[in-house]
């Protein structure tokens, strides 16, 4: 039971971790530096999708690609209706998007980032629901580690930004890491669902990494793509994607 309780909270420490940065850094993160964080991230949470999430769904389902199918679709659907539904601001954009609100920019903001990192949380949660099926221990906190690192730079992200915005240090602070309290709240949810729904557990290992590959089709990879250093993006990418991968495989 404390190994979950470190695993659910990994992701919120890494966030926390990165959004201190602000009060360190006088100016924004550059260019270069955040196109290659943000290639980072992108890798970490692909591979933790197929490593971490969709292989074990299919192999828990006895090689039935069915469930997997279903729940992977089912978890881009719920992104993007949450998507649809909030008003939100992501980063370097000058048009919010969702619904029409009168959110300040930072308010904005944070929704954004909420709406990112809550897959990561149901992905953590799933994986540490997965080890009464068969998942390792270690592989779940593989999975909670490695978002956890990714979240280091997110944080610093977040933050800097929201200071650059006019925010106080502080503030920027708070609201950077408040941005990663949906993380645990979203393991516990799944957690609490497995629990109750243990037969679906395949579909809901494939629906966070549905859920995680939409923040970084519809989020991360446009924003990577944008401007200039786009091949440090690539850089990024794909050491994140080794590193992910790496860990799955040595801790599972």
């Amino acid at each position: 039971m404390n190994a979950v309780i470190v695993g659910i909270l990994l992701p919120l420490a890494g966030t926390m971790l990165g959004s201190a940065f602000v009060f360190f850094m006088k100016k924004e993160i550059p260019d270069r530096l955040q196109k290659a964080l943000l290639g980072f991230a992108s890798g970490v949470m692909v591979a933790a999708c197929f490593w971490s999430l969709l292989i074990p769904s299919i192999e828990m389902a006895a090689k039935n690609v069915l469930p997997a199918a279903i729940g992977f679709l089912a978890g881009i659907a719920f992104l993007l209706l949450i998507d649809e539904l909030t008003p939100h601001l992501h980063l370097g954009a000058q048009k919010a998007e969702g619904p029409r609100s009168r959110l300040s920019r930072t308010a904005m903001l944070a929704l954004a980032v909420t709406i990112h990192n809550l897959p990561e949380g149901m992905a953590v949660g799933v994986v540490f629901a997965g080890e009464a099926q068969g998942l390792t221990l270690s592989a779940a906190l593989a999975v909670a580690i490695g978002i956890a690192i990714q979240n280091i730079p997110e944080g610093a992200i977040i933050s800097m930004p929201m200071h650059a915005e006019g925010n106080s240090r502080w503030r920027s602070f708070l609201l950077g890491s408040l941005s990663g309290v949906v993380e645990p709240l979203g393991s516990v949810a799944i957690l609490l669902l497995a629990s109750v729904l243990g037969t679906a557990l395949p579909y809901l290992l494939a629906f966070a990494a549905g859920a995680m590959m939409y923040v970084v089709v519809e989020e991360l990879i446009p924003e990577t793509a944008q401007g200039r250093h786009t091949n440090l993006s690539t850089i990024g990418f794909a050491i994140g994607f080794v590193l992910m991968m790496a860990m799955d495989v040595l801790l599972g």
